[in-house]
């Protein structure tokens, strides 16, 4: 038992450490690449001659009263000529914003705007389905997306339509702003999340002409890429990161402009960004399902495929976690503690490389938007511990991407200007509970068993399985007022829902 259980406990440390290399990586490729990054991101003229293309605007809605109109009213202030572009509002809404994205697409009509607002018969293929419906009716040859909680600014276009000069480009992604970025600890943990995102992964795939994705909102297609690419396809829950690998498998490049922003909001209750990872999870596991084998003997470069696999397999990390949360409690009863020469050779360069290649990756994300270094490192504990606590619940998504295609498209709930107006249904987080207790007992153990940098790890995956939990049984126990409908976007609900309006 004891020999299995170092194997383990090894195995799992192996593993996650592996992913720790990678992060690494890509900050070491944003630090070589820093001149090449700095031409890429820079705004690029069409040729003399070249008209500026037709574009339409999609903008993809679905019970989001809170937002509908700043999106509607923000992509109608574009600058670009009013005959080469449309706007497409793809509602299908249950609840009062269908009155209100009506009323907000009939104001842009009277100012002369091209804006259409379209309903489906039925919500098949969510998201997807709605954008894959609008593209059939489309009459721009660029198609940019913007998701309901964004709110685009008036120089988008100009910015980004120079690049399909070229003839291979079929995407242009921007990156994302955060609105609420400082409105508590959760969502400025999030902001440092998505800013690693853009600001690291996606410029350092970028840099080393790797595979990355369409984010699914602010950015923009070319609409050929779409169609060569076999379209919008609905049989996973990151319907753009599949179309995504699938352009670029067709021979399309894609770029990247991380000069380019677009504010939107990020979920302010756990609830909801519990349910938004949850989403992105699964649905990163079920294309990897899809497209990983196509990837891998791709005519490609082995760096290509590399990282290809690092992309979609990044939510295995999270089971892992959940593994080395129940075997370092016997790890810590039953292995010795190291003497002081093996925890200055080992154990402190390995906990140094963990929390290095982390706190690396972060505080490059920070400097490239002109911050101070200091405050990713001040955020690092909290994002260390906000990952421990979610990954109970993406342990989960990762199973459930492993074990079904699709699925229900749960919906993020917005604030925007009413806020309580929705609420995300959340189960009672008793696997995190218990997770906590484990952690604190391994807390315990680590500091009368001699493990001392055990402790202070043990202590934040405390933490995160603590603050969870409590958020999540406050907001469902306190925090919905009576009139603010619960969001469980099943087929058999959006029916009823349906039925009733």
């Amino acid at each position: 038992m004891y020999v299995a259980l170092v194997v383990v406990y090894a195995s799992i440390l192996l593993v996650l450490c592996a992913y720790g290399v990678h992060r690494a990586h890509l900050a070491y490729s944003c630090v070589r690449h820093r001149r090449k990054l700095v031409g890429l991101s820079r705004r690029v003229e069409l040729g003399d001659g070249q008209p500026l293309p037709t574009v339409t605007i999609q903008l993809p809605l679905f019970n989001e009263a809170t937002v509908a109109r700043r999106l509607i009213e923000a992509t109608g202030q574009m600058d670009y000529p009013r005959d080469r572009l449309e706007i497409q509002v793809l509602d299908d809404s249950t609840d009062e914003t269908v009155s209100i994205a009506a009323a907000a697409v009939q104001s842009l009509r009277d100012q002369g705007i091209d804006a259409h607002y379209v309903r489906r018969p039925d919500r098949d293929g969510y998201k997807a389905g709605a954008l894959d419906y609008g593209l059939k009716t489309a009459k721009g040859e660029l198609v940019a997306i913007f998701d309901a909680d964004f709110v685009p600014q008036p120089s988008f276009l100009r910015e980004v339509v120079g690049h399909f000069g070229d003839a291979r480009t079929g995407m242009v992604q921007t990156r994302w702003d955060h609105l609420n970025r400082n409105a508590s600890l959760l969502t400025s943990i999030q902001a440092l999340m998505l800013d690693g995102h853009h600001l690291v992964e996606n410029r350092a795939r970028y840099a080393n002409g790797c595979m990355f994705n369409f984010s699914g909102t602010g950015g923009i297609w070319r609409r050929c890429a779409i169609e060569d690419a076999g379209g919008w396809q609905h049989d996973t829950l990151t319907e753009d990161l599949d179309l995504s690998y699938r352009a670029q498998l067709a021979g399309y490049t894609f770029v990247y402009r991380a000069d380019v922003c677009t504010p939107a909001e990020l979920p302010e209750d756990m609830s909801a960004f519990r349910a938004q990872q949850y989403r992105w999870a699964k649905g990163t596991v079920q294309t990897a399902r899809k497209l990983l084998g196509r990837v891998l003997g791709a005519p490609i470069r082995p760096s290509q495929r590399i990282e290809a696999a690092f992309h979609m397999l990044p939510h295995f990390a999270y089971p892992l976690m959940v593994m080395l949360t129940l075997v370092l409690l016997p790890a810590l009863v039953f292995m010795p503690a190291t003497d002081m020469r093996t925890l200055l050779l080992v154990d402190v360069p390995l906990c140094l490389g963990a929390t290095g290649s982390l706190a690396t990756f972060y505080t490059m994300a920070e400097v490239a938007q002109d911050r101070s270094a200091w405050q990713a490192i001040r955020k690092l504990p909290a994002l260390i511990a906000l990952g421990a606590g979610l990954a109970p619940h993406l342990s989960l998504a990762v199973w459930d991407g492993l074990h079904s295609m699709a699925g229900e498209f749960v919906r993020t709930p917005k604030r925007g200007a009413m806020q309580g107006r929705y609420r995300q249904y959340a189960k009672l987080p008793l696997a995190e509970l218990f997770l906590a207790v484990v952690s604190a007992a391994s807390v315990v153990a680590a500091l009368r068993t001699g493990h001392w940098l055990a402790a202070p790890f043990a202590s934040l995956f405390c933490a995160g399985y603590s603050y969870v939990a409590v958020l999540v049984l406050r907001e469902q126990f306190l925090g919905r007022p009576a009139s603010a409908p619960v969001l469980t976007e099943s087929a058999s609900d959006a029916a009823e829902m349906a039925r009733a309006a």
